[in-house]
């Protein structure tokens, strides 16, 4: 952050789990936004106030001392931003989510799920602020709020028409969640993260439909590339059910296929009985944990052999588009970990899920983008750079990998 904003600086705090960790990002985030929106509510209100030379009666003049606020996550030293009243008629600005008598949070546990998981409505900001300073405290004002939610709309509207012009994405990652916004009104969300040429994971679309279908997959793919993302990803990875992979193929034909195990996992024991699951669930581990392609193929062929007789739906299930479920032999070993499911996405998911099942029945559709959006970005911080990114140069400019090693034949008429 920049000299100009308010600082709460967690690094001292212990160490903890990531989900823990997770939430100390969007509440940080969240309680800088407020108090600057509390900040912004407060000038403007004597905005119209001047001197007899014209100059403004009240106007923004750095920050308070820092001081240190102990809460459940370790001790937070924050600065809150001060006025100068040069009438000299005694107005001063006060956070009523910082006050200057705060010095220790309580019910710290509580006010972090509340903030950053239940939302940012004015009745929701009224209760985690109690949770926060107590029964006796203030909360925040309705116009505040409003002018929280209208600034992160402001933001997702910028972000979803950003040029992506000279943007070369290695991998994406794709996947759908669905979320009830009203009785009557259930949207699916289509998230696509991507990798990036130095390996890095971003946020590259998050928009909305009505269901997982192609139409829906095909209007955002169409998006990307109008907003100058000409070229798709080496390789995709997905669930197999989507509409996505018809969507893609019409879009960016160039890019390779790569089916999620978690997914097909997953959908192969749902069609078993639970005392096969987990003897079914080891062979199918067998399958994607092979050294390469063609003990791979040994371990699939097995397992349909095993269990093809007595469970023909669930092997019909796991023989189902496997030639996309071995693809990411052709790549690098070092991206194994990364591009064979698609849990990058799929964590992310987890917060996400969690907040929209809190909310549902009580927010509009651009609510709720919204906030998954702030949400998705908060995560976005925390995710890590994928291992051997030397490497993708090399995906990038063509260069063919055989059971995760470069070629040798191709390296060899590169040289010459």
């Amino acid at each position: 952050m920049n000299k100009d904003t308010t600082v709460l600086d967690s690094s001292r705090a212990p160490a903890s789990d990531a989900l823990t960790e997770l939430l100390r990002e969007g509440a940080r985030e969240l309680i800088y936004k407020a108090v600057q929106s509390e900040l912004e509510v407060f000038l403007e209100k004597y905005s119209l106030q001047e001197l007899p030379d014209g100059r403004k009666s009240v106007v923004r003049n750095g920050f308070l001392p820092s001081r240190k606020v102990q809460t459940g996550i370790g001790d937070v030293e924050i600065r809150v931003p001060k006025v100068r009243d040069r009438s000299k008629s005694g107005i001063k600005f006060n956070s009523s989510l910082l006050p200057p008598y705060l010095r220790r949070a309580k019910n710290v546990e509580d006010m972090l799920p509340w903030l950053y998981l239940k939302g940012v409505s004015t009745g929701d900001y009224e209760e985690a602020l109690r949770s926060l300073l107590g029964d006796g405290a203030g909360g925040l004002s309705a116009s505040t709020v409003c002018r929280l939610k209208t600034k992160w709309l402001e933001e997702y509207n910028c972000w979803r028409k950003r040029d992506l012009s000279g943007k070369k994405y290695v991998y994406w990652w794709a996947d759908g969640v669905y979320s009830k916004v009203r009785h009557e009104d259930r949207i699916c969300l289509l998230v696509i993260i991507g990798a990036t040429e130095d390996g890095k994971k971003e946020l590259l679309a998050v928009s909305d439909g009505y269901r997982e279908s192609s139409d829906s997959w095909t209007e955002l793919l169409t998006d990307l590339r109008s907003r100058g993302l000409q070229v798709g990803p080496k390789l995709a990875t997905a669930d197999g059910a989507l509409g996505f992979w018809k969507a893609l193929t019409m879009i960016y034909p160039e890019t390779r296929q790569q089916r999620c195990w978690v997914h097909k996992t997953a959908n192969v024991l749902d069609k078993l009985p639970k005392s096969m699951q987990e003897t079914v669930k080891t062979s199918i581990h067998d399958i994607w944990m092979a050294p390469n392609k063609e003990e791979a193929e040994k371990a699939f062929d097995l397992a349909l052999k095993q269990y093809g007789v007595k469970y023909e739906k669930a092997m019909d299930c796991l023989r189902k588009d496997r030639q996309e479920m071995l693809t990411f032999y052709d790549f690098p070993a070092e991206h194994w970990v990364h591009i064979r499911t698609s849990n990058p996405i799929e964590s992310m998911f987890s917060t996400i899920r969690l907040r929209t099942s809190k909310t549902r029945n009580c927010g509009s559709r651009s609510t709720v983008l919204m906030m998954i959006f702030k949400l998705a970005q908060s995560a976005e911080r925390r995710w890590r750079r994928l291992k051997g990114h030397k490497l993708l140069g090399e995906v990038i400019t063509g260069i063919q990998f055989k059971d995760g090693v470069r070629c040798t034949e191709h390296s060899d008429r590169s040289a010459a």
